[in-house]
């Protein structure tokens, strides 16, 4: 099969032909239709996140259609699942015990631990597989597997209630989805971000106020979520908060956080809380509203063999919405 695969002696990505994998007990086959691009797979890639293979496949946005079940019950040759960044746990540990699998302290990460979506199979947890709402598209679902779902767990983290007045620090994709699950809760959206064109994006999506990261909002947030890997961003979302607030920083890597004065960002119960990857209730609970609420992501598609060009893209904020690797073929049809 033809895959991209980033090798850690070498560095960089590789469009090469490799084996078909084959699932071991618990596992599934599955033929991938579609799989987002997230700017963690740019971490792996660049070398900010250590390669803990000597090769791996990157990609944890994966739709796919199962191939072989290979005896897990209610999978059946031909159904479409998703497959998201968590790709398994051990079950055991004291966080998975309490409930938090995503803090799991031996967990196994798709793209990373194990090969990922951009390739023309993959293997996945029978467990870990998750039913797609059925009247998304491909592109559509891809960008929900990892942007959307990590992108609704920050709003729990940030502990956001229907109404509140909610920064997003930077207009990605999981931003572009977050924004779309304000508007269901009825929230504020104000938006800072870099890139002109994501900033005009966002008020079209409805932002009711759109600025450069160094500008500030017109009003006082009480929740405000970060998705640019930069410390300085997380700054300047702290200065956005009303007394109380809260900032979720949606990053698995930041460059440093700078040193700040206390008194007048931190001070006041203000507070600075990680997101630490999703739990499968996140991803149900998500997918349920996303199908419920029409939530629907912009997407813009590349075949396999430009998997390099799509992540160029994604690293030069070149994209409104979410990159999305398809199979060759398919892109040919399109």
């Amino acid at each position: 099969m033809t895959a991209a695969v980033c090798d850690r002696e070498r560095g960089g990505l590789r469009i090469q032909e490799v084996p078909i994998p084959r699932p071991r007990s618990g596992e599934v086959l599955l033929r991938v239709r579609a799989c987002g691009v997230c700017r963690t797979d740019l971490h792996v890639i660049d070398g900010e996140l250590p390669l803990r293979r000597a090769q791996i496949i990157p990609g944890h946005q994966i739709v796919a259609e199962v191939v072989d079940a290979n005896g897990a019950p209610a999978l059946l040759a031909g159904v479409r699942v998703g497959v998201p960044w968590l790709g398994g746990v051990d079950g055991t540990c004291s966080q998975c015990v309490a409930g938090r699998e995503n803090l799991c302290d031996f967990p196994e990460f798709t793209g990373y631990d194990r090969d990922g979506g951009f390739a023309e199979f993959v293997t996945a947890r029978a467990d870990f597989v998750l039913p797609l709402p059925e009247e998304m598209t491909d592109l559509q679902a891809a960008p929900l597997l990892c942007a959307g779902i990590i992108g609704y767990r920050s709003l729990r983290v940030a502990g956001v209630q229907p109404g509140e007045r909610v920064g997003l620090y930077g207009f990605g994709s999981s931003a572009h989805l977050v924004l779309q699950v304000l508007q269901a809760w009825g929230c504020e959206v104000y938006v800072a971000t870099r890139g002109s064109s994501h900033g005009a994006l966002a008020l079209q999506m409805g932002a009711k106020w759109a600025g450069g990261i160094s500008d500030t909002p017109p009003v006082p947030m009480d929740r405000a979520i970060t998705f640019a890997p930069s410390g300085e961003v997380v700054l300047a979302a702290l200065a956005s908060l009303r007394k109380g607030g809260v900032v979720a920083v949606n990053a698995i890597h930041i460059d440093r956080i700078p040193q700040f004065d206390y008194d007048s960002l931190l001070w006041g119960e203000r507070q600075i809380r990680s997101v630490s990857n999703m739990t499968r209730t996140d991803a149900r609970e998500f997918l349920a509203l996303a199908a419920s609420a029409g939530i629907r992501p912009k997407t813009t598609a590349f075949p396999l063999d430009r998997t390099e060009d799509a992540l160029a893209a994604v690293r030069g904020d070149r994209i409104d919405g979410t990159a999305v690797v398809v199979p060759t073929d398919d892109a040919k049809r399109r």
